[in-house]
């Protein structure tokens, strides 16, 4: 399978996944990598015709797996879907993807209208991030016209 993670070798400890969005889960009898690719092995995955029938399945894994991040630190996971008001309390959207672009993800910020604002995730421009009170504070950026 593609691995998202920033910590990969992690990986290769689990015991249990999950499949799509099945709250069961599955174990995991062996984790190995392979050409920037990890391979898991299941005991109910025998043959290849049965590891094809899981092609475009989405597996995650429980929080409780997942390394401990440092004071202001989130997994995507945790902040997609919080509501995002601008300095003013006014509320823009919700957070409805993070944009992986390089050293500084982008947060993309849609509103019940389907318009999108783009913020750069900088100390600067995202002033607030609280998952237990469904928030994220912005600072729009100020663009000048030539």
């Amino acid at each position: 399978m593609d691995v998202f993670s920033n910590n990969p070798e992690r990986l290769t400890e689990l015991r249990r996944v999950y499949f799509n969005d099945d709250p069961n889960p599955q174990r995991v009898t062996g984790a190995r990598f392979h050409a920037r690719q990890l391979l898991l092995t299941f005991p109910d995955v025998t043959d290849r015709t049965a590891a094809e029938e899981l092609r475009g399945t989405v597996v995650r894994v429980s929080g409780s797996q997942l390394r401990q991040l440092d004071e202001g630190e989130f997994y995507h996971y945790q902040i997609i879907g919080l509501s995002v008001y601008d300095e003013a309390g006014n509320q823009l959207g919700n957070l409805a993807e993070i944009i992986e672009a390089g050293e500084v993800d982008v947060y993309v910020v849609r509103d019940r209208a389907g318009k999108e604002q783009l913020f750069p995730a900088l100390k600067v421009v995202v002033l607030e991030i609280d998952p237990a009170a469904d928030r994220i504070v912005v600072r729009p950026q100020e663009w000048e016209e030539e």
